[in-house]
C-alpha cells in the first residue's frame, strides 16, 4: 500500500514540474504568413494545418490590425488567458490549466487582406489533450465574434 501511495504522489509531484518547467517553444512566430505546423502529437489545432485531425477553421475578422487584437485580447483576457506579446498583426498568449499548472500557447496572426485570423494552439507538454486546445479555440472564436 505504502509503495502505491509513494508510485502516486511521486507521479502528481512529476506532473506539477513538468508544468512549471515547460518553456516556451522555439517555433512561436509567423514566417512567410505561416504559423508552426502541429506535431504528430495529438494536443495541437491550427486553421494552417494540412490534416484533419490538426485542423481547425480561422476565425473571420475585418478592418485594421490594431482594432483586431484589441478585440482578441479583450477575448483571451474574458477566458483567463494571459497576452505575452503583440507584434503587428501577430498576437501570442499562453493560458495556464489549473491543477498542474501546464501551459498552452496560443497563437494568432491576422491575415487582412484574407479576412482572417490564423490561429493555432498548443500544448507543451503531453501527447494529447482531451480537444482542450480545439475547445478553446472554439470558444475564443464564440468571445471574439461576440466583441466584434
Amino acid at each position: 500500500m505504502k509503495i502505491l501511495v509513494t508510485l502516486i504522489l511521486g507521479s502528481i509531484a512529476l506532473l506539477f514540474l513538468l508544468g512549471f518547467f515547460s518553456k516556451p517553444p522555439k517555433t512561436l512566430g509567423v514566417t512567410n504568413g505561416k504559423l508552426a505546423q502541429c506535431t504528430e502529437a495529438k494536443n495541437c489545432v491550427s486553421s494552417q494545418a494540412g490534416d484533419e485531425a490538426h485542423s481547425i477553421a480561422p476565425i473571420e475578422a475585418t478592418g485594421a490590425s490594431k482594432r483586431v487584437t484589441t478585440l482578441l485580447t479583450k477575448s483571451i483576457n474574458a477566458m483567463g488567458g494571459k497576452v505575452v506579446s503583440i507584434e503587428g498583426p501577430y498576437l501570442w498568449a499562453e493560458f495556464t490549466s489549473k491543477v498542474f499548472r501546464f501551459v498552452d500557447d496560443v497563437e494568432c496572426y491576422y491575415d487582412q487582406e484574407s479576412g482572417v485570423i490564423h490561429i493555432r494552439s498548443a500544448s507543451r507538454v503531453g501527447y494529447y489533450d482531451f480537444n482542450a486546445n480545439r475547445k478553446r479555440v472554439e470558444e475564443l472564436r464564440q468571445k471574439f465574434l461576440a466583441h466584434n
